[in-house]
């Protein structure tokens, strides 16, 4: 287990605080086409989760405590006393788990393209793509990634983004990289999602493979206050694709919440 870290951060924008969790291997830029959305009615908070971005990297392996443990931090060093909160994927995880822990300081949560009652099925999908990274190196199975990750459209025509976040992949340390995919395989939030009282915004695209509809509905379901959104056609990376339109719904949820 390793000690709290101090996570690189990032404060923009004015109004109520907004807490914004990014995923495995990536860095607060996934937020960068959600921002001008947002920033304009909130003081948003991005940051690097350990080992990520310009975050100083743990020592030893750490799990889902952990990642809650930094976030509290954050919000320590950053002096709001509760705020709004939101993340994808992984961090979608993050947000929840933070809720559950400290139920006075979220008022709201956005849980963004996340997983949670995952079958037996589900479980051995996902953790069939960690073993294969274990074993044949993560550059090698980035591409079949890519094709969960992207739309072909988006792939077709933004083949920038999709290299770069390619490249942030494997430019985070393989030893982190590998970290936070087993503590995204290995959450299961089912167990306690019902006690998470924070009005919940649930969200993710309708062919997501493994953080799909089906899962989300069960996810909304089990939420004691919360809203679903399927945004039609996208895949995992909303907030690469569609970050503007990710913010739109975040920020009409908080409205009508407050």
């Amino acid at each position: 287990m390793s000690d709290i870290i101090d996570c690189e951060y990032t404060v923009q924008g004015d109004g109520p605080p907004l807490f914004l969790i990014h995923g495995i291997g990536a860095a607060r830029n996934t937020w960068a086409k959600a921002l001008p959305e947002l920033t304009p009615h909130y003081t948003v908070i991005t940051y690097d989760l350990r080992g990520h971005g310009a975050s100083p990297l743990p020592k030893g392996e750490f799990g889902l405590d952990e990642l809650v443990n930094d976030l509290e931090r954050l919000r320590e060093r950053t002096g709001f006393e509760d705020a709004h909160f939101a993340g994808h994927s992984l961090g979608g995880m993050i947000g929840p788990a933070y809720a559950l822990r400290y139920p006075d300081r979220v008022l709201s949560l956005g849980l963004l393209s996340t997983a949670a009652f995952r079958t037996e099925d589900d479980s051995a999908k996902v953790w069939g793509v960690v073993k294969a990274m274990e074993d044949k190196g993560i550059p090698q199975i980035l591409p079949t990634l890519t094709d969960r990750w992207f739309t072909d459209d988006f792939i077709a025509n933004h083949g920038d983004v999709v290299e770069r976040r390619l490249q942030q992949v494997i430019g985070t340390d393989p030893d982190i990289f590998m970290n936070v995919f087993r503590i995204y395989a290995g959450t299961e939030m089912a167990p306690w999602l019902h006690e998470v009282m924070a009005p919940s915004l649930v969200l993710t695209g309708e062919n997501d493979g493994g953080c799909n509809p089906r899962l989300n509905r069960q996810i909304e379901a089990a939420l004691p206050d919360s809203d679903l959104v399927i945004m039609d056609g996208y895949k995992h990376s909303l907030l690469l694709e569609a970050g503007d339109q990710v913010a739109r719904h975040l920020h009409a949820f908080i409205n009508e919440i407050s």
